[in-house]
């Protein structure tokens, strides 16, 4: 039975740029997030692809392969604006169930529309709404199939602008010329741990029984594998945050110790706001630098340290500071920095201030009295700088230690994370 009808819209990144300007519709585009020789392309329209160009791709490498690409600076914010509204496209056709990932949502067929030919009329009115409001570079690639996996599949088949439907008794032959690595989550060391199993090819991985893919995944995931490859239906699965952080490659003018930590301060400032707008304290905070000269490399660039339940990000920048001038100062070719806050805690499940807990005022030492005082007013100070820069715009109010790097850490997207245009822009 037909259950699911799954969205992938192709080389989303440079489509959009070509969207945005026409100038360079039908030419061959790259995305890059650094404009630099020595980046590399996140992605590459389908012109470029033709000439060998793809995601990973060198800059250097791309205008040898495609000597008139034309390489453009990514813009997320663009990118989730344009996707906030292809969501609102596809969901005018067919109610969106869960969108994966900024270029891939899944819908969710009922009643009669999981019919082999009602199915894929409404996959024909997705394609035609979402060119017809949203732009006409906007080409998708839709899989019909009996569950959310085997729709990501098939959506895969046939690219650019397919369609592709994948029927319950069509399984699973229709799998067998794909390759381990075509399904989600079997990267490098899954393959090597099917390959323990004796494990190599798509037929293989089907006929495997059930308790041979758990022994594989090393849990429940393989059970799962076991029935998602057999067509069974299953939901959305509930995830819960576990960190949150940034990252940036650092542009070559900023390659420098004071550039990196500049950045950082930006970066942290940014998952402050996160923190608090999602509801989070975090009890640890960790820091990394990659460096450009191997020997730095292998020196390690990582520092993680517990900081108990905070969202106070003018902490947090002291945390910061403590674990930069613990030893990353000294790398003299940072190339990439990031910062994660982890082990999340749900604010409802906070363990407050002893005194505001009882609502008890504390002791009448005038000491703890202060830093009880000082603890209040400074939740309130970043309650009242998340909705100046809500209100007013981004960097409306800011920690001066980033000041000369607010737009050197624009927003990124990550793999399965739709960034929030109000807390990261």
């Amino acid at each position: 039975m037909l259950r699911t009808l799954f969205v992938d819209f192709n080389s989303y990144f440079a489509s959009v740029e070509q969207h945005l300007n026409p100038a360079l519709r039908g030419r061959p585009v790259g995305v890059v997030p650094v404009m630099a020789d020595s980046s590399c392309c996140i992605a590459a329209s389908i012109e470029a692809k033709a000439f060998g160009v793809k995601t990973g791709t060198g800059v250097a490498e791309a205008k040898r392969l495609c000597p008139g690409i034309a390489i453009v600076l990514a813009d997320h914010a663009k990118y989730v604006e344009i996707h906030q509204q292809a969501v609102a496209a596809v969901d005018r056709i067919v109610p969106v169930r869960q969108v994966l990932s900024i270029d891939e949502m899944e819908c969710e067929l009922t009643g009669r529309w999981r019919e082999r030919d009602r199915a894929i009329a409404l996959a024909h009115q997705v394609k035609t709404e979402v060119q017809r409001s949203v732009g006409e570079c906007l080409r998708s690639s839709i899989g019909i199939a009996p569950n959310t996996m085997l729709g990501k599949l098939a959506s895969d088949m046939h690219k650019p602008d397919g369609l592709t439907v994948i029927e319950q008794h069509e399984l699973p032959e229709r799998l067998f010329h794909l390759k381990l690595s075509d399904i989600q989550g079997i990267g490098p060391r899954m393959r090597e741990r099917l390959s323990r199993c004796g494990i190599e090819t798509m037929a293989q991985l089907y006929a495997a029984p059930r308790d041979l893919l758990h022994t594989a995944w090393g849990g429940l995931a393989g059970a799962d594998m076991y029935d998602k490859l057999r067509g069974q239906w299953y939901g959305p699965r509930a995830t819960v945050a576990r960190s949150l952080g940034h990252s940036h490659v650092l542009p070559p003018d900023l390659r420098h110790p004071e550039g990196a930590r500049q950045v950082l301060h930006r970066l942290t400032q940014k998952a402050g706001m996160r923190l608090r707008k999602q509801g989070f304290y975090s009890t640890a905070m960790q820091v990394f630098v990659h460096c450009a000269h191997r020997w730095e490399r292998e020196a390690g660039g990582e520092r993680y340290v517990h900081v108990g339940e905070t969202q106070d990000t003018g902490y947090l920048l002291q945390t910061l500071d403590q674990l930069w001038f613990s030893g990353l100062h000294l790398l003299q070719h940072p190339k990439a920095v990031g910062v994660q806050l982890c082990g999340l805690v749900l604010t409802s499940q906070h363990t407050p201030d002893l005194f505001d807990a009882l609502g008890e005022a504390p002791p009448p030492s005038v000491q703890t009295k202060q830093n009880h005082e000082v603890h209040r007013d400074r939740a309130r100070l970043m309650s009242a700088m998340d909705a100046l820069n809500r209100k007013q715009g981004k960097n409306t109010v800011y920690f001066a230690s980033a000041h000369h790097t607010l737009d050197a850490a624009p927003m990124r997207i990550a793999f399965n994370r739709i960034p929030d245009l109000e807390t990261e822009r």
